[in-house]
């Protein structure tokens, strides 16, 4: 999750809880013989808010001990991260037809001379260059393996980007990747690429620790679905990126990972090393997850180029699970085009994840701009400072020549949506709560698990299942604008889109869209210290379900004509 949502959880926590579980938690101190009695009814009245009358607390309470003993049995029960609940989020809505799609990327022809000498410059190569040259000069997957792990032996240390380092299996598969294709068999895009992979996916034999104290010593058995994929796909395994802890923000068991176009901040979460390090050049492309802004925020702040695809497009058997009903797996890399090579390959159904949606991916990059209709609202471009760069990024894309048709959203507690989120957490890792290993996290702030944990669990069943009915109806509005836009344009954070679009389950690519000049973010912010930091500024386009093509083909022709990607971080 973002900590780009830390106000908003604030905010919301406190207007919107509706804390009705204390019945179940709380005894009056009057009661001698340690029963409820209807003064702790009164008691809870406030936190939930509601008001019942004497009769109705003295009845309420008759057979209650029945539910707590219900609630206790369930207790009981070791209910492992791996089992999902038995109602499963769809964002398709009913009656709603999708096209089919053939599993075909056509990529933009690579216009490269042959292989560079120049190390650095092969480690911020695309993943077109980069196999174009495996392909037809020579660069081998173990060369390019061997650049990437001495540039993490320098660099890592100093992002704080890397819980583990895969070196000798990384080398046995680069080797095997050049072996395969001396003999005719190519894997496709990602040939002897070497990746990093969030340390939430399961590794066999290697750890994968969540970025928490609790789980830094646990050792998968067997390989998420999405690491299985990418070894079939020829891909090259680094090692495990970190994550923030329970996948919220870039605080870790071992530190706080970096940005590195200024490491005096985090690089925000909660797939941190993985946009730090793809960003730092010590990887060709990374995986991530998203449940509410963790590929979107943390590219935004290194300025990498991050897909968070439809719901349920890719698998995530084998992956921690935050949230079921929002976790989605994308890649964070240095090109839209990078990102729907990736998403080419880890794309699929999956019998594993109950969650899974098997629909075909289909990426063309010659599409004609002036077949698309892009949305937006005026009001989320207005305003001084980095307004002016969205607002550029709005006039280059215009200059392509798309359709445009502006939107509105209706006025609804979309913020509130982020309760059901800390819910679902909390039940995820109920187990850390109840035995209090939840002390043993790093990050202890009002905003972090350990306190939202234990301040969600006063909220009602009805308010949860109202969250759920809020959520289909934001569902059907968003349903709306995209039956009129092929996509959106917006800020990174503007207007709730960012909240919205995670709970209707559309996908996002973010992309770099200039630079600002900015003092140190975060909560280890240096108020006082009135430096400036030259950072990269990410805009976003959000598209229709399942229409990913479209977004990184469209991504392609516009940070082209930005012309910032290319761009890397001063002394990496």
């Amino acid at each position: 999750m973002s900590e780009q949502q830390n106000n908003l959880t604030r905010r919301n926590l406190l207007a919107a809880s509706a804390l009705g579980a204390t019945l179940i938690t709380t005894k009056a101190a009057s009661a001698k013989d340690d029963k409820l009695i209807p003064k702790t009814v009164k008691f809870a009245e406030d936190m939930i808010p509601i008001t019942y009358s004497d009769e109705e607390r003295e009845q309420l309470l008759n057979g209650f001990e029945n539910q707590l003993d219900a609630i206790a049995a369930l207790r009981s029960q070791k209910l492992p991260n791996t089992l999902a609940p038995a109602l499963v989020f769809d964002p398709r809505l009913p009656g709603k037809q999708f096209s089919s799609q053939k599993n075909t990327t056509k990529p933009a022809k690579v216009k490269v001379g042959t292989s560079p000498n120049d190390s650095k410059q092969l480690a911020f190569s695309s993943l077109g260059e980069l196999g174009h040259w495996m392909r037809n000069d020579g660069l081998s997957s173990e060369k390019l393996t061997g650049i990437y792990l001495d540039r993490i032996e320098k660099f890592a240390p100093k992002l704080e980007c890397f819980v583990t380092v895969t070196a000798d299996l990384a080398i046995a598969q680069a080797k095997q990747a050049d072996k395969d294709l001396a003999n005719g068999i190519d894997h496709g895009s990602l040939h002897g690429m070497p990746f990093g992979v969030k340390d939430l996916f399961d590794t066999a034999g290697i750890k994968t620790s969540w970025g928490a104290t609790p789980y830094k010593d646990r050792i998968a058995k067997t390989d998420a679905s999405i690491v299985t994929k990418l070894r079939e796909a020829g891909a090259v395994m680094l090692g495990k990126t970190t994550c923030g802890a329970i996948a919220y923000g870039d605080i870790w068991f071992g530190g706080k990972t970096r940005n590195p176009w200024n490491t005096l901040e985090g690089s925000s979460g909660s797939s941190a090393g993985s946009a730090s390090a793809t960003a730092a050049g010590l990887m060709s492309f990374s995986i991530g997850t998203e449940t509410l802004g963790s590929i979107v925020s943390p590219s935004h702040r290194c300025g990498a180029t991050g897909l968070r695809p439809t719901f349920g497009r890719v698998s995530k058997a084998g992956a921690m699970a935050l949230c079921w009903s929002l976790d989605k797996v994308g890649a964070i890399c240095r090109t839209a085009e990078d990102t729907a090579l990736v998403l080419g390959e880890i794309n699929g159904g999956d019998h594993a994840d109950s969650g899974s949606i098997d629909v075909g991916f289909s990426y063309d990059s010659s599409i004609n701009p002036k077949d698309i209709t892009v949305g937006y609202d005026p009001a989320w471009f207005e305003g001084d400072g980095n307004r002016k760069i969205d607002r550029h990024g709005l006039q280059t894309l215009l200059e392509l020549g798309v359709k445009t048709k502006k939107v509105s959203l209706p006025d609804l507690p979309y913020g509130s949506l982020y309760l059901s989120l800390v819910a679902e957490s909390a039940a995820a890792f109920e187990e850390l709560t109840l035995s209090g290993d939840d002390d043993k996290l790093v990050w202890q702030a009002d905003n972090a698990w350990p306190n939202s944990w234990r301040r969600i669990r006063f909220l009602s069943a009805v308010d949860y299942i109202q969250l759920d009915r809020l959520r289909t109806k934001v569902m059907y509005e968003m349903d709306k604008i995209f039956d009129e836009v092929d996509m959106l344009i917006t800020p990174n954070f503007a207007a709730n889109l960012l909240v919205i679009t995670n709970f209707t389950g559309h996908p996002c690519l973010t992309l770099r869209a200039g630079f600002t000049d900015s003092i140190v973010r975060g909560e280890s912010n240096i108020a006082a210290d009135s430096e400036k930091f030259r950072v990269p500024y990410n805009i976003s386009l959000i598209g229709r379900l399942f229409q990913e093509g479209k977004l990184c083909a469209l991504g392609r022709k516009l940070e082209n004509k930005l012309g910032f990607y290319k761009q890397t971080p001063p002394g990496f």
